[in-house]
Parts: structure tokens; C-alpha cells; sequence
């Protein structure tokens, strides 16, 4: 009986609530009309918004950008006792050598042919040698598993490491007297 009379009250609220649902969208837009030059005005005002609100991010983004640059980790070679700024290329071979100077990578050079100093640095790494000049301060990758500083030039197939940035007068002295000690560390 209590069912029964749960059942009568709920057809009586689904009679009564139940037809405002049935409303069709005809009916709705002719009850609020809108007119297309507001429409066109939220729309130009949401877009500012939406472009002031990229700006925004963009301005975070290139923020931490420069804030990550700063605390960046970065290979750091020196030459005897001798700390040189290089320019690294960004490649495989590189990422690997980071790896390798994570522990510190100590490689003993040895003068070759009047224009380089030649070193092995442990085990082959990934290579994509390339026909190639150099030129004093490359940085190169020879076989895969030696790496070559110049202060002259030579034309071979090489992998690019990096670049020196120092003059052709100043790596001749650093590189030109006999072999030399390079060490890779991350600082």
C-alpha cells in the first residue's frame, strides 16, 4: 500500500516538472533574444582576455626560461690548468660525452701532425661524422672514440663536438708545446 501511494506521488511531480524540460530551443531563443552586436562585443572581449592571458604565460614561460638557463648544469672542459669557454653542439655525442664528464673525464692528448692535439676518451660514443674543414677551436670526434682539439686546420670526416672560443693565436700557445691534459667535469 505505501508503494502504491509513493508511485501516485511520484506521477504527480513528474506531471508538474516534467513539461518545463519538454521546452524546445525555438521556444528559448524566442524568449531571450540576443542581439549579434553584443555577441560580437563578448566575443572581441573574450579574445583580449585570452590574448592578455597568453601574454601572460608566455612572459612566465620565457621567465623561467631565463631562470633555468641560469642553474643549468653545463660541461666544462679545461686545457692543462687552463679553463676554456665552449660553445657545444647539440647531438648525440655531446649528451654522451655530458654523461662521461659527469664523473670527470680526464683525456691525455698528444700533439699530431702540427695542427691538433689527439686523445682517446675511454669508449666509442655515438658518431655522424660529416666531410669537414676545420678550423682552429673545433672540437671534433674522431672514430667515435677520440677526441681532436685544433689550433690549425685539416680536412676529414669528423663528428662536431663543440667550438673553443678562443683565438687562433691564443690555442696555438695553449696546444702548439708539447701534449696537453684535457679534462671534462660538469659544473
Amino acid at each position: 500500500m505505501k508503494r502504491t501511494i509513493l508511485l501516485i506521488i511520484l506521477v504527480l511531480l513528474s506531471c508538474t516538472v516534467l513539461p518545463g524540460c519538454g521546452t524546445t530551443v525555438k521556444e528559448v531563443e524566442q524568449a531571450t533574444p540576443v542581439s549579434t552586436a553584443s555577441a560580437d562585443a563578448e566575443d572581441t572581449s573574450e579574445e583580449k582576455h585570452v590574448d592578455r592571458m597568453t601574454e601572460k604565460l608566455e612572459t612566465i614561460a620565457v621567465n623561467e626560461n631565463l631562470t633555468g638557463q641560469e642553474n643549468e648544469i653545463i660541461m666544462v672542459m679545461t686545457i692543462n690548468d687552463t679553463k676554456v669557454d665552449v660553445m657545444w653542439e647539440n647531438n648525440a655525442s655531446v649528451a654522451e660525452l655530458k654523461e662521461l664528464a659527469a664523473d670527470g673525464l680526464t683525456i691525455s692528448m698528444s700533439m699530431y701532425g702540427g695542427f691538433e692535439q689527439v686523445g682517446p676518451i675511454g669508449k666509442s660514443i655515438t658518431r655522424d661524422d660529416k666531410q669537414t674543414t676545420t678550423s682552429a677551436g673545433d672540437i671534433v670526434l674522431y672514430s667515435g672514440n677520440q677526441l681532436v682539439v685544433f689550433y690549425g686546420s685539416n680536412s676529414w670526416a669528423y663528428t662536431r663536438i663543440g667550438k673553443i672560443n678562443l683565438t687562433e693565436k691564443e690555442l696555438t700557445n695553449l696546444l702548439s708545446n708539447g701534449d696537453v691534459t684535457i679534462t671534462l667535469s660538469m659544473e
